[in-house]
């Protein structure tokens, strides 16, 4: 190597360089530019810093979790996903086997109800899902990395509606207890759950007992005498829609909060990147969730969120009732991060590892009952995960 200031000698040696350099600069451009070059980003997400141990923990520990969403949405799929609407063909597949869509019409008829386009949508998720629990695991291959695989714990039986594979999975959706907090704590304009802020339930109701967020059997698909939708069908759709937005909000917290913990530069790109798709599916599951019809069905009540005035869980007379629960809210609120002297900002909350990090996403999915066998316990699927997501919050930065 030269010696530090030997190629800038003199004005006219920089001066020199400079031309030289843009002109090789401008072909060099030139040449990334080209479609399917593979120069455009070499070198980018290179910063020559090796993948750590702590990096693998925390690409692992993702794979993991996101083959626990992919399980779930596959099933959310195969009953209510698109089959044919629009020009776009549905051509999800797991491991090269097609994945049957839309075997509950009425199902999707309830989920309609929320939005037009809610089977493209959950499709949509689905795909998502599957290729981010691929390509990680294929990234962990390429390091030389063991790739994680949690096949073994699908012994969960599905819905019984005529048509869906009778496997096992990973995920029961039909007991959840779905926390709804997401809701009101986005809203906030005072308080951020990674300083201690605590927030009210939208559907109090969901958050207590178990509700199925997809039809049991073929007599949960039962019309009332008019053909109209039944209330114990409709919620069990609006359950669906409010368990969308509980799902994709754990990631939007997730990815960022495991960023701070990455070393190699290209791993912390992976989560960025795919971070960044979880944010999208939650807002717009979180738009979606807003048009839950209000009905009450046995001892669940959706509520009427848009009340002006009234607090539509309490009753209680609000005046800052619309900003808590107004439905067309779907923006975070600007509240304060790091320290409250430098003003409101809108930021995704929690981004903290106690609050969002591995190990509470995994506590919120076993809370939200995701994991429970038909004894009502908790599959070994739990205890693997925790030990994944202590290893990847342990995870350290290094410089």
């Amino acid at each position: 190597m030269r010696e530090k200031g030997s190629t800038f000698n003199g004005s006219r040696n920089r001066r020199s360089f400079l031309k030289r350099g843009m002109v090789a600069g401008a072909a060099t451009i030139g040449a990334a530019m080209l479609p399917a070059s593979p120069v455009a980003f070499a070198g980018e997400e290179d910063d020559h810093r090796p993948i750590t141990k702590g990096d693998i923990a925390i690409l692992t520990f993702l794979s993991a979790l996101e083959q626990v969403e992919a399980d779930l949405w596959i099933q959310y799929a195969e009953l209510g996903g698109a089959t044919n609407q629009g020009h776009s063909r549905i051509d999800l597949q797991l491991n090269s086997q097609t994945i049957i869509t839309g075997l509950a019409p009425n199902y999707i008829t309830a989920l309609e109800v929320l939005d037009g386009d809610m089977p493209q949508y959950i499709a949509d998720n689905t795909d998502d899902e599957i290729s981010h629990h691929r390509f990680l695991n294929n990234y962990l291959a390429s390091k030389g990395a063991k790739t994680i695989d949690l096949s073994e714990f699908a012994t969960l039986p599905p819905s019984q509606v005529s048509g869906v594979p009778q496997t096992g999975r990973l995920t029961n959706l039909k007991q959840l207890t779905v926390d709804t907090t997401w809701w009101t704590r986005l809203r906030s304009d005072n308080a951020n759950p990674d300083f201690g802020g605590t927030f009210d339930q939208a559907v109090p109701d969901l958050a207590k007992g178990k509700h199925p967020a997809i039809p049991v059997n073929n007599a949960d698909l039962a019309l009332n005498p008019d053909g109209t939708i039944p209330n114990h069908l409709q919620a069990i759709a609006n359950t669906a829609g409010f368990h969308f937005a509980f799902i994709e909000q754990g990631g939007s917290s997730l990815y960022p909060a495991l960023a701070q913990k990455v070393s190699n530069l290209e791993v912390l790109r992976i989560l960025l990147s795919i971070g960044g798709s979880e944010i999208a599916h939650f807002q717009t599951w979180h738009d979606k969730a807003g048009n839950a019809t209000p009905l009450t069905d046995g001892d669940l009540t959706f509520p009427n969120l848009n009340t002006i005035g009234v607090d539509p869980v309490t009753g209680a007379v609000d005046a800052n009732v619309v900003d808590k629960f107004q439905t067309n809210l779907i923006m975070p609120e600007p509240t304060f991060f790091l320290n409250a002297g430098l003003g409101p900002v809108s930021i995704i909350r929690p981004t903290s590892t106690p609050q969002g990090g591995a190990v509470a996403s995994v506590q919120s999915f076993a809370d939200d009952g995701l994991f429970l066998d038909p004894a009502g316990k908790n599959t070994g699927i739990v205890q693997v995960l925790l030990d994944l997501a202590e290893k990847a919050d342990a995870a350290r930065r290094t410089f």
